[in-house]
């Protein structure tokens, strides 16, 4: 059973394949739990303690975590500029974040600000971290797999996600929410990123597909043609209290 300080530790274990940058990408469908497991990879990355000395004090390369040395999360959703750039933004991440990244400098970018419209004034910089996290739709697509240190894949039945993402950011959503589930489908399927993920995780532990209130006496949401026409995987299961994983190679 994997916890998520061991599973930082095996992180840390991996070669660096983003220059001196160990990039791990937290990939998955809408409302699968990417964020929060994002989250709580990078906490435990960062708890790590120090590792032990090398003989005359040799500099690690790549440099290995400090006690308390801050993992950075880039969130995918914070450069899409609006719901049509579903897939197209990875030229602007590759540019901001990873090709400096590529260069042991520091990397940095714009939050786009989803009710204005538009990419903010103020740029959050990304150091050349010993780890680097990417969480978002897409994020270990192939074109960046040979410099993944580890892909995950996070995923839950597709009627909890959406009820999931309609309790975050309300009915509204739903239009243009049903084009991003259709599109992200297409993308997995394409991509065949579930199939190439070292990990994949269980979003949603002992929770049962198609049983939640919200969603079964919603009409916009029961006739969603993402949730009509998305299989229930009921082959995942929960292995672990703390870290639920299917796979890992």
């Amino acid at each position: 059973m994997e916890t998520f300080p061991e599973l930082a530790r095996r992180i840390m274990g991996r070669p660096a394949r983003l220059g001196r940058t160990r990039l791990v990408a937290v990939d998955g469908p809408s409302g699968a739990g990417k964020s929060v497991f994002a989250g709580r990879l990078a906490a435990a990355l960062t708890a790590l303690p120090a590792p032990a000395e090398l003989p005359g004090d040799a500099p690690l390369d790549p440099p290995e975590l400090l006690p308390g040395e801050h993992v950075p999360v880039v969130r995918t959703d914070d450069l899409l500029a609006g719901w049509d750039d579903q897939l197209s933004f990875w030229p602007r991440l590759d540019e901001w974040v990873l090709t400096p990244l590529r260069a042991a400098r520091p990397g940095r970018y714009r939050r786009y600000d989803w009710t204005r419209a538009a990419f903010g004034p103020d740029w959050v910089t990304v150091p050349p971290a010993p780890v680097v996290v990417i969480e978002g739709v897409s994020s270990s697509r192939a074109g960046i797999a040979p410099e993944l240190s580890l892909a995950i894949f996070v995923t839950a039945p597709p009627r909890l996600r959406l009820d999931r993402v309609l309790t975050r950011d309300g009915a509204a959503v739903l239009p243009d929410l049903t084009r991003w589930r259709q599109g992200e489908r297409r993308h997995f399927d394409a991509d065949a990123t579930a199939d190439r993920a070292d990990l994949v995780v269980d979003g949603a532990p002992g929770a049962a597909a198609g049983t939640d209130p919200a969603v079964a006496t919603d009409p916009a949401v029961a006739t969603d043609p993402a949730v009509a026409t998305d299989p229930v995987d009921d082959s995942i299961t929960a292995l672990d209290p703390d870290v639920h994983y299917v796979r890992l190679r």
